[in-house]
């Protein structure tokens, strides 16, 4: 009997889904790597699940739309923080823990069956995945646009502030600071306003890799119990084999085969607010959705 390690395709998944950070990166290109404990135990494929997945936290760097430079603020006004900022990773924690429990004597069991290997290389699938190309070039598209529309903003709060700056010997103090306010009421606003394009376009991307991820799941376990493999290593851990292992092209061909495109949210809707189609034709771009009824 075929059996799965119950994290291990997530996990190699999960690293996989870093390169699909896309605020940080595009999902295609040299960028594409491979990482994880590398392996995974297939089992008999399963029945999709039919409800919408929940998009998980995004955990790359977000870049704000100042990335191509400081919003310049007034004279006298405050200077304004990183429209998104960083979080630094926590330090190793220095703590006592609580005494170790007794592990007792584990009874002999019966051995493991003999390992039939198969090697698999998800950045190679999505590579040649055609549903993953479309969306890669979606999700570039908006993500140029919110560079391009945080370029022009950049643009007019200099020139207010330099229009403020040669105005400022004719006014009071009491409109001084009233400029200064409105002035830090627009940097805060469209820093708000580009964050929240940003978060939407990464969590589209969530939700296309899900799609895409939870098939190659499925088809990497058919592919691999209709060879007798019980054993599935990532290639990126494997220093050397022969053709004759490589689940991948199969994989790959399949993939293709039956999920030629993704559904993508409109352009400004998170996927948290809409009720993707449970059946029907797949759309590659910004497809007719349903809005989630309010609660």
């Amino acid at each position: 009997m075929i059996h799965i390690h119950p994290d291990a395709t997530r996990i190699v998944m999960i690293r996989v889904f870093a390169i699909l950070a896309l605020a940080a990166l595009p999902i295609s290109g040299p960028a594409l790597g491979q990482s994880g404990p590398g392996w995974f135990v297939p089992e008999p494929a399963k029945p999709a699940p039919t409800g919408r997945p929940t998009a998980s936290p995004a955990a790359p760097r977000v870049p704000g739309p100042d990335a191509q430079g400081p919003m310049a603020p007034p004279p006298g006004a405050e200077s304004m923080a990183p429209m998104v900022e960083p979080q630094a990773p926590l330090p190793p924690l220095q703590v006592q823990l609580p005494p170790m429990p007794e592990i007792p004597m584990i009874p002999k069991g019966s051995p493991t069956p003999a390992a039939i290997v198969g090697i698999l290389s998800v950045p190679d699938i999505l590579r040649v995945s055609a549903a993953y190309q479309l969306a890669d070039k979606e999700l570039a598209q908006r993500r140029n646009k919110v560079n391009e529309d945080g370029q022009k903003e950049q643009n007019a709060l200099r020139d207010l502030g330099q229009a403020f700056a040669n105005e400022r010997a004719k006014l009071t103090p009491e409109q001084i600071r009233a400029r200064e306010k409105e002035y830090a009421d627009r940097v805060n606003e469209a820093r708000r306003r580009y964050s929240e394009r940003t978060r939407i376009i990464q969590e589209a991307g969530q939700y296309v890799m899900m799609q895409i991820e939870r098939v190659i799941e499925q088809v990497a376990q058919q592919v691999a119990a209709s060879r007798g493999v019980n054993l599935v290593l990532n290639r990126a851990q494997v220093l050397g084999t022969t053709a004759d292992f490589d689940l991948t092209p199969q994989v790959a061909d399949v993939l293709n085969k039956i999920l030629p495109t993704v559904v993508i949210p409109p352009d400004g809707v998170s996927p948290t607010k809409i009720t993707a189609p449970i059946a029907g034709p797949r759309v590659s771009a910004t497809p007719e959705v349903t809005p989630a009824a309010k609660n």
